[in-house]
């Protein structure tokens, strides 16, 4: 179980420092590939592999010149390199670099969030087991619909992050491209099997077709991705709010020693996790919009998206690994209340087997509108009375000249609800050590 959240894992993947590193592997693998091809003395790079460096303080000092990052870049590397640093960015753009750096990020990113996403579903298959059979009543408008059992909501939950997890496998593969096409990608000024190497060297695979910059659906499929990731946690984040609220109180989150809830009412106790995680999504859905702004850009590159990716892409990336990690806590950590649950499922005095009467009626062969109609009849009364359902269905002399006593009695039982619990939990995946 995940306790807290740390930072460095996924937080490095996006820092300065890390970003120039992923920049000088690039330019090292760009002077093999032309050394394959002779372009390049072998003697030249070896020295430049031995001695090819960086200082990020003297790229920052050498940008406020500049004022382009790549170009402090690669002139600090030549301090370090010296005469040979004449074949690094060779046939090179900007972009070249930049771009598939970016793509070595969001793959490390994609792998890091997918071991969160295993995480969860952990915890979220272990809650499904320990209350597969624990009734709890279905809800739908907020209103009581008919029992479910508290196991079916994480097994619905695991389902979801099964698939939103097979989305993401997809996302990752499709941002998992670098490109070394030059200028306006049309490989004038570097050879293609340059590129091919950097790519095959870095784990990557060649877009087939670029402009200056890698195309950016990519992109906006893989913010999207996390966006509908984030939007499956604020589900399961929403769910549980409602359930610990006051006049449910069928779960809470975990209250910690000394954990205060409100600074003027020491009696509460919030579903604060549950909120943030639900705020955190909304910021997810608007990143995936300015993603999807961010494909349409002028002739061969502007430089529009760029901006506004160097928020969206480390911030989602980040926020979603803190969310999943959170929801995981949440999860993990929840508390259950289940003779609450029993207590909520009897609240409309079984009106919640209402369909099952009018099922019966209709097997004894009334129409389905007049069995309707005359449960109903019966259930409205209930919602303005005291007496039962079970009470008025027995009492109602249309019902019990086609319904025995004991087909009634049948009626009233909890045990439909839970006949195809095991179905449902094998097709889910969930099948316990030993079933099939």
């Amino acid at each position: 179980m995940i306790e807290r959240y740390t930072l460095p894992e996924m937080g490095r993947l996006w820092t300065d420092e890390y970003r120039l590193e992923l920049w000088l592997r690039i330019e090292i693998a760009a002077c093999e590939g032309w050394a394959r091809l002779g372009r390049v003395p072998a003697a030249s790079l070896e020295n430049i592999k031995a001695r090819a460096a960086f200082s990020w303080e003297r790229v920052r000092e050498i940008e406020k010149t500049t004022n382009h990052d790549v170009l402090a870049f690669t002139t600090n590397v030549a301090e370090y390199v010296g005469e040979d640093a004449k074949y690094i960015h060779l046939g090179l753009t900007s972009s070249d670099v930049l771009d598939t750096a970016l793509a070595l990020q969001l793959t490390a990113a994609a792998d890091l969030l997918l071991a969160r996403m295993d995480e969860l579903a952990a915890a979220l298959r272990e809650k499904a087991l320990a209350y597969k059979f624990t009734l709890q009543i279905g809800r739908t408008h907020g209103v009581h619909a008919e029992p479910v059992t508290f196991g079916l909501k994480f097994a619905l939950w695991f389902d979801e992050i099964k698939r939103q997890r097979k989305r993401l496998v997809h996302a990752r593969e499709d941002v998992r491209a670098g490109k070394i096409s030059g200028a306006a990608g049309t490989f004038a000024n570097v050879d293609p099997r340059v590129e091919e190497h950097v790519c095959r060297a870095l784990g990557l695979k060649a877009a087939p077709v670029s402009t200056q910059i890698i195309q950016r659906d990519r992109h906006a499929f893989f913010v999207t991705v996390l966006a509908g990731i984030g939007a499956t946690l604020d589900k399961i984040a929403t769910e549980l709010r409602h359930l610990q609220r006051t006049e449910v109180r069928e779960v809470e989150e975990n209250f910690t020693k000394g954990q205060k809830g409100s600074s003027a009412m020491p009696h509460k106790k919030n579903p604060v996790t549950g909120e943030r995680i639900s705020g955190m999504a909304r910021l997810l859905r608007g990143y995936a919009v300015t993603a999807l702004e961010n494909v349409a850009l002028w002739h061969e590159r502007d430089i529009s998206h760029s901006s506004a990716e160097r928020v969206i892409l480390p911030d989602a990336a980040i926020a979603l690994d803190y969310m999943l990690a959170k929801t995981t806590a949440l999860v993990s950590g929840l508390r259950v209340y289940p003779e609450q649950m029993k207590e909520n499922l009897e609240k409309t005095r079984g009106l919640i087997f209402s369909q099952r009467v009018m099922l019966a009626l209709v097997d004894k062969g009334m129409s389905r509108e007049d069995a309707y109609a005359l449960t109903q009849k019966n259930a409205m009364a209930v919602w303005e009375g005291q007496s039962s359902f079970h009470e008025r269905v027995l009492a109602d002399a249309d019902i019990r000249r086609r319904l025995s006593e004991e087909e009634i009695a049948a009626l009233f039982d909890y045990g439909c609800h839970t006949a195809q619990v095991e179905e449902i939990f094998r097709r889910a995946g969930l099948a316990e050590p030993g079933q099939d």
